[in-house]
């Protein structure tokens, strides 16, 4: 399984993203709904390890990986 790395970028002034919106920002999941769906159900990954909460903080340098996708938060 080949895993597609992307980088998502804060917007100047942003420390964190809630975790649903990497997802629904990034088309890793076709809406929020979905986004908050596939956590819940324990199929996200924050830096490796399995991640339930839905609205959690991640910041520059953590990588979300999902469904052979992963996307790599960086600062501006």
């Amino acid at each position: 399984m080949t895993t597609e790395s992307q980088t998502l970028t804060l917007l100047p002034g942003e420390e964190f993203i809630e975790l649903y919106k990497v997802l629904k920002v990034q088309s890793m999941t076709s809406g929020g709904g979905e986004a908050k769906m596939v956590i819940s159900e324990g199929l996200v990954t924050v830096d490796g390890e399995v991640e339930t909460r839905k609205r959690k903080k991640v910041i520059a340098g953590q990588v979300v990986s999902y469904n052979g996708e992963s996307v790599t938060i960086v600062a501006e």
